[in-house]
């Protein structure tokens, strides 16, 4: 239905200075697809979706629609963009028309419809996404979440083959994501063709036949949803489905200092809505950096913790030696024990660069 090939893009700032934002992005859409594009900010997930219906001309490559390539001189971007519809983060309503009115003045311009065909599927429409109530009013009128559903209203009045929506969600209050983001999965189960920029991984996980994740101006991984958020192949996949945060330290002497190191990790169990576990992770900070470690310098501490797996750890690194301190020559297994009954597990396994005691929490 749509190849891309070698598709880039390459922005040219005031001062000159150029900045690639796509670099080499190739992947192939089927009809039927709902495919999920998921990144950190910044990787390029707009500016492709803005691509593929010439909202943005690429720099260099190829987009193939239904055989013809779109970048070709003289393809005409209304045929392009009644096939590929587009929805926005902020709605993009005219404000100045009413609900029926945003639905019907596109169709009526560029389909050979009358004004009562227009009407009539505009109603249908407005009761498909829940607002046939909401027909004569103004958007002003609207809660945001009902202005996203009445803007996924007037992209389906125009027959698209392909539905592209730029984080859906982004511009709404979290009471009002449920109601937008169930439309989209009933899109789903009757075939519609989308590809959807997304932060809400779960609904990604859920709705999706297939998830891009881009990184540094490419599809990084591109998998099934089981692929991407259960076996990714990529660290950096892997840190960012799992949304692991992390903390690091570097203890190099006797003159590190704790107190603000258990500072800064007490900020991070606040922000990260783990504050529970910080009296636990200062304890076993302290207990392995001043009784159980005290001889391995320099050391490397690192806090971190996975929202998807709800898992908070404290790794312990040094490099240089290939077995755990634990199992040391006169090692006295009594100091362990405080971290041993505080710790879900304690991992030993050594790393490229040493050995690493991965404390669970």
């Amino acid at each position: 239905m749509i190849t891309i090939k070698h598709l880039a893009k390459t922005f040219t700032n005031p001062d000159g200075t150029k900045l690639q934002v796509l670099k080499d992005i190739n992947c192939e859409i089927r009809r039927g697809e709902v495919i999920s594009i998921i990144g950190p900010s910044g990787t390029g997930k707009s500016t492709f979706l803005r691509t593929l219906n010439m909202m943005e001309s690429p720099t260099s490559g190829e987009i193939i629609v239904d055989g013809e390539n779109i970048l070709a001189k003289g393809y005409p971007l209304n045929k392009l963009r009644q096939k590929v519809g587009m929805v926005f983060q902020n709605f993009n309503l005219f404000e100045h028309l009413s609900i029926l009115e945003n639905l019907t003045m596109v169709p009526l311009l560029l389909r050979d419809i009358t004004k009562q065909e227009a009407l009539d599927e505009a109603m249908t429409l407005l009761s498909k996404v829940g607002l046939a109530e909401k027909a004569h009013a103004m958007p002003s009128e609207l809660s945001g979440g009902q202005k996203q559903r009445v803007a996924i209203a007037r992209c389906l009045a125009m027959h698209p083959e392909v539905i592209l929506f730029d984080e859906p969600t982004s511009a709404l209050d979290p009471t009002m994501v449920g109601e937008v983001l169930s439309v989209i999965r009933q899109l789903a189960k009757e075939g519609m063709t989308m590809l959807i920029v997304t932060h809400e991984m779960k609904f990604a996980r859920d709705v999706s036949t297939r998830i891009f994740f881009m990184y540094d101006g490419y599809i990084h991984e591109d998998g099934t949803p089981h692929q991407i958020f259960e076996e990714p192949e990529h660290s950096a996949t892997k840190a960012f489905v799992q949304r692991i945060h992390k903390l690091v330290f570097e203890v190099d002497g006797p003159e590190f200092d704790l107190l603000g190191m258990h500072s800064s990790m007490a900020q991070f169990c606040i922000k990260y809505n783990i504050a529970e576990k910080r009296d636990v992770v200062e304890a076993v900070s302290e207990s392995m950096i001043r009784d159980i470690l005290t001889n391995y310098r320099p050391l490397t501490v690192r806090l971190t913790h996975s929202e998807m797996k709800e898992v908070t750890a404290l790794d312990f690194m040094i490099k240089g030696i290939d077995s755990s301190p634990f199992q040391s020559e006169g090692f006295d297994p009594n100091l362990a024990e405080p971290v041993r009954r505080l710790a879900r597990e304690i991992v030993e396994e050594p790393t490229k660069l040493g050995f690493r005691l991965k404390v669970i929490l």
